[in-house]
This record gives structure tokens, C-alpha cells and sequence, in this order.
């Protein structure tokens, strides 16, 4: 499992192979480099020293100069090259995930929480940058470094040599056990991220209503908690990332000591001379930075492995929702839109049940029933957010799973009562669907939809960036730049969706002149909590526990006395009691 995805990741180094090939030789002359260093230590001590040859007296410093400047070159080159493609690698692999994510389902975004997902673009992401980068940099550069400098160790000295190397599978041992332990502690650790990344986005998203219900200090112990959690597996891990280079440096020692000792032996009873020993033993002493090296980044592998196995479980995730085989592009729409004995379950419910219902083109539509009831659920049917389970829905008598998903949506425009609006420009707000529409039909579009005005005493115009969610407009203004950047979008189906139930009644009046531009020559689906908005649509359609149980106009379903009529009284009931209490109001003050 763990060399599978090792090769996977690997597969993102192919695009930059020669990069990576260039920085390999860059590698292999940095570690010739350092074999020169410590071959250089014989003759310094046999020749300079103990014979005292003037002349090697100046080479010798002038060949150390060189090697190290030389040396300093090529690390810089391995460097570079290795970064740009451990960068490279995962900036692609992150566009790719995101990608990936955006054609993902509504059902999918519903159960997986936003900032478990943010987590696995981010977190994960930088993790598996280490071990696409910081370890195959590590891997090869020491590699290279450990064989030349090997190949030093065993020219001095053979015998010394095997007993310095009959400790290193002895290091190798708990190395290995470590790296499970740190493999596991990396995925809850990266689990626990998820859980604060979560959090974070939720209580600071929801920042309004931590305020108004003084709940700061219970969130501060909520964070506090998942916070204390996700230091107990951080130390967990460094704990034994602690211990892991301890035992491997007892291993060495040992090792060096029985050098030492056997080396001092063989040149005390002149086997050996004190150069070829000095050589030893520098090329041994330079083999510990590039072994230790390779023991730490066991710590890094591992934290990349794990976060590279959460960021495949999601890339081999396959989207609900996608294009059938063969599907056509949708053209026009020219006769109607059906539903054919369909039903509709979210996860285990079935929300919606055998509803058949025609609606030909340029037919208002509108969707009553109680909150809960399946209207939403409907409508979001039509542009594929989620697909039938049972039955049809069907465009001039052909299923909509036949045709592709990009084609049918840009025949829907939706207008929802939870107005989803960018951080960006007016312009780009309105004109999002398609940035390439001039300004002249982005400010007609603003016009009809009764946005003109405001937008043009904004600061900035049409170039003011409006914030999160829209947060420095109204909620009326908000919904008029939705308004208009549906009418631009200019589709013959139109979703409105609890358009004006969040208004206050003059921002209502305004939206509601915009909505009735809007839905002038289209297939509109209308769901309105307020009954008194609907009286002129076409046809209505009574919902309840998911069946449509009643249809038809505003006076045929009063006639019929029964749920509609029961809800039109209910809502004209307490309307008529909320203007006497207001009446009242005005009275005492």
C-alpha cells in the first residue's frame, strides 16, 4: 500500500522529469564533492604532515577551496530544481483536487463539512509537499552523498568499513517501527485539523449569531477542546519523532567506538598509516549528517503519506452526477418539461413521491406546501443538483440525463432566498456565468432589475467590491444584483426559490417588479412562502409529505377547500393579527 502511493505521487514527477534529472547530476557532482573533502585528509596528514611536503602545504587548501565553491554551486542547482518541482507537483495536484471537487454533487457538499474539504486543499496539500519535495530532495542528494562517501570508507579501509556497516541494518529496525507509529498519528493528527478548520469556518462565518446569543465564551471552550485534542496527536508524534534519532545516534556510536578502537590498534602496529585512518574517519564523520538526515525525514514521508492517501480517497471519489454516455447537447426547449412518476430519497428519506406533472413552455408554475414538504427538492431536480431515483423528468420528451450537464444548466437561471454573492466587483457579480458580456448589457440587466440606482452610488460603482456573501449591501440590494445577473444570463427556465421572503416590504415591492421583468417569456418554477405573490401564476402545485396533492389556479383550489384553502386562511389569518398588533403598537406609543 504504502510503495503504491509513493509511486501514485511519483506520477506527478513526469511532466518535469528533465528538471528532475538535471537536479539528479547536480546531486551526483555535490556528493563527488564531498568525497573529494574526505579523500583530501590522507595526504594532508601523511604528506603535509608527517613528511612535510611545502608544496601540497598550499595545493591542498587551494583543492579544498575549489571543491567547496564548486560543491556550493551544485547544491544551489539541486535546490532550485528540486523546489520548483516539488512546488510544481503540488500546485498541480491541488488544481486538480479542486477541480475534481467541483463537480462534485450537492449531496456530497451536504454531508462532507467545508472545512474538512479546506483542510484537504490546504493542510494536506503542504504535507504532501514535503514528501514530494523535502524527501525525494533528501532521498537522492543524501543517497548520492552516502554511496560516494561509502565508496571513500571502503578505498581506506575494507574491514573497518564492514563493521561500521553492520550497524546501519541494526538502525534500520526501529526506524522502521517508527514510521508506522508516526504514519498513524499523521491521519488523526491531519483528522483533528479538519475538525479546527471546520470550527473555524463555522463560528466565523456564523460570527453574527455567536454575538447575538453571547455563546463567545461556549465556543471559545468548543475550540479550546478540539484544540487540546489536536496537541495530544501532535505530541504523540513528535514524541517518538524524538526518540527515533537517539537510538539510531546510540546505534552509531557504538559503531564508531569499535572504530576508533580497531582503527587506533591498526595504526599503533602499523597496518595502516594516521592519514588513511584521518580519511576513514572524516569520510565516516561526513557519512552522519547525510544517514541522519535520512532518518528524519521518515517523519515527513510519513506525514505525507497519510495526507496523500485522504487527498486520493477523494480524487477516486466519482461525482454523482455526471454525464451519461453519449449525451447530446440541449439546444432549445420548445414544448414542455415533465416529471413521469418520480421519485427522489436523500440518503435513506424519500423526500419526493411519484409526482407526475407537465409543464409547457412559458408556464408560471407556482410551488406550495409546508416548510419540509419536498418544493426545493423539486426544483433542484431540474437542473441535475441531484438525479431521480425513480421515474423521468423529461424536455420535449427526452429524459435530461441525456443530455450534458453544462448545455441543460445554461438553460436555467435560479434566484434563491439565500443569495449567493462573491467577493468581488458589482460588475463580476452580475456578469458571473459569462465575464465576457459588455458593459452595456451588464448595466441594462441592472436596470431592468431595478439595481441601477443603488449600484451607482456605491463608491466605486460598478467596481466596488461588495464583500463575503455580499455582506456590505442589503439583503433587497443583494437580491436585485442576483435578479439582474439571472436576467443576464438570459435562460428559458427560471427557479425562483423564496425569491422575497426575507424582505422588509419596500425592498419587496422593488425585487418583486424586477422578478416580474424577470419571469416575462419563461418557464418559471415559483416557490413562495407568501401565497399572495403566486395568485397569478399559471398553475399551483400543492405538496405535501412529498406528494402533489392538489393543482391548479388560485380559485380552483380555494373552491376545492382543502390544504391550499387551509393554508391561504392560516397565512391571511395571521397576517390580518400581525397588522392589529402593529395597530396597537402605534396606539400605546
Amino acid at each position: 500500500m504504502t510503495v503504491q502511493l509513493y509511486k501514485r505521487l511519483l506520477q506527478y514527477v513526469k511532466p518535469y522529469r528533465m528538471k528532475l534529472i538535471l537536479a539528479m547530476i547536480c546531486m551526483v557532482f555535490f556528493g563527488l564533492c564531498q568525497g573529494g573533502t574526505a579523500w583530501l585528509a590522507q595526504p594532508a596528514v601523511d604528506n603535509v604532515l608527517l613528511d612535510k611536503d611545502v608544496r601540497l602545504l598550499f595545493l591542498i587548501p587551494a583543492v579544498i577551496i575549489a571543491l567547496f565553491l564548486i560543491r556550493g554551486v551544485f547544491d544551489y542547482g539541486q535546490s532550485y530544481l528540486m523546489s520548483y518541482v516539488g512546488q510544481r507537483i503540488v500546485a498541480d495536484l491541488r488544481e486538480q483536487l479542486y477541480n475534481h471537487l467541483q463537480y462534485f454533487s450537492l449531496s456530497f457538499f451536504t454531508k462532507t463539512p467545508t472545512g474538512v474539504l479546506i483542510s484537504r486543499l490546504t493542510n494536506d496539500i503542504a504535507l504532501i509537499q514535503g514528501a514530494v519535495s523535502n524527501a525525494i530532495t533528501t532521498v537522492i542528494k543524501e543517497s548520492f552523498t552516502i554511496i560516494i562517501l561509502t565508496g571513500v570508507v571502503f578505498y581506506q579501509n575494507w574491514k573497518l568499513a564492514s563493521i561500521a556497516f553492520f550497524v546501519l541494518p541494526l538502525a534500520a529496525i526501529p526506524i522502521v517501527k517508527f514510521g508506522q507509529k508516526l504514519r498513524k498519528f499523521s491521519i488523526r493528527g491531519q483528522i483533528r485539523m479538519g475538525s479546527i478548520t471546520s470550527l473555524l469556518q463555522e463560528t466565523i462565518s456564523g460570527n453574527r449569531i455567536v454575538k447575538a446569543f453571547t455563546m463567545e465564551d461556549y465556543e471559545s471552550r468548543r475550540f479550546s477542546a478540539e484544540n487540546d485534542r489536536f496537541f495530544k496527536v501532535v505530541m504523540k508524534r513528535q514524541k517518538i519523532r524524538a526518540l527515533s534519532s537517539p537510538v539510531v545516534e546510540v546505534l552509531g556510536g557504538l559503531g564508531v567506538a569499535a572504530i576508533v578502537l580497531i582503527g587506533g590498534y591498526s595504526v599503533i602496529t602499523g597496518h595502516s598509516t594516521p592519514g588513511s585512518l584521518s580519511a576513514f574517519l572524516v569520510a565516516l564523520g561526513l557519512l552522519y549528517k547525510p544517514i541522519k538526515s535520512l532518518t528524519r525525514i521518515n517523519d515527513v514521508v510519513q506525514g505525507g503519506l497519510a495526507a496523500g492517501s485522504r487527498v486520493f480517497e477523494l480524487l477516486d471519489q466519482t461525482p454523482e452526477i455526471r454525464d451519461t454516455d453519449g449525451a447530446v447537447p440541449l439546444t432549445r426547449i420548445s414544448d414542455c418539461i415533465k416529471f413521469e412518476h418520480m421519485s427522489f430519497k436523500y440518503e435513506h428519506k424519500k423526500v419526493l413521491k411519484d409526482i407526475t406533472i407537465e409543464v409547457t413552455v412559458g408556464e408560471v408554475l407556482a410551488l406550495v406546501g409546508m416548510s419540509g414538504a419536498g418544493k426545493t427538492t423539486l426544483v433542484n431536480l431540474i437542473p441535475r443538483f441531484y438525479d431521480v431515483d425513480e421515474g423521468h423528468i423529461t424536455i420535449d420528451g427526452r429524459d435530461i440525463r441525456t443530455f450534458t450537464i453544462k448545455s441543460l444548466r445554461e438553460h436555467i437561471a435560479i434566484v434563491t432566498q439565500q443569495t449567493i454573492l462573491f467577493n468581488d466587483t458589482v460588475r463580476n457579480n452580475i456578469a458571473y456565468g459569462d465575464i465576457t458580456r459588455s458593459e452595456e448589457e451588464i448595466i441594462e440587466a441592472a436596470k431592468a432589475a431595478n439595481a441601477h440606482g443603488f449600484i451607482e452610488k456605491l463608491p466605486s460603482g460598478y467596481d466596488t467590491v461588495i464583500g463575503e456573501r455580499g455582506v456590505r449591501l442589503s439583503g433587497g440590494e443583494r437580491q436585485r444584483i442576483s435578479i439582474a445577473r439571472a436576467l443576464l444570463k438570459d435562460a428559458p427556465i427560471l427557479i425562483l426559490d423564496e425569491a422575497t421572503s426575507s424582505l422588509d416590504s419596500e425592498s419587496e415591492l422593488q425585487v418583486q417588479i424586477a422578478l416580474e421583468r424577470l419571469m416575462a417569456n419563461r418557464t418559471v418554477f415559483l416557490i413562495a412562502h407568501r401565497l399572495s405573490t403566486i395568485r397569478n401564476a399559471h398553475r399551483i402545485l400543492v405538496i405535501d409529505d412529498g406528494r402533489a396533492v392538489e393543482e391548479g389556479t388560485h380559485d380552483e383550489l380555494m373552491a376545492l377547500n382543502r390544504i391550499y384553502k387551509r393554508l391561504h386562511d392560516m397565512q391571511f389569518r395571521d397576517d390580518g393579527e400581525t397588522v392589529l398588533r402593529k395597530a396597537k403598537v402605534r396606539q400605546i406609543y
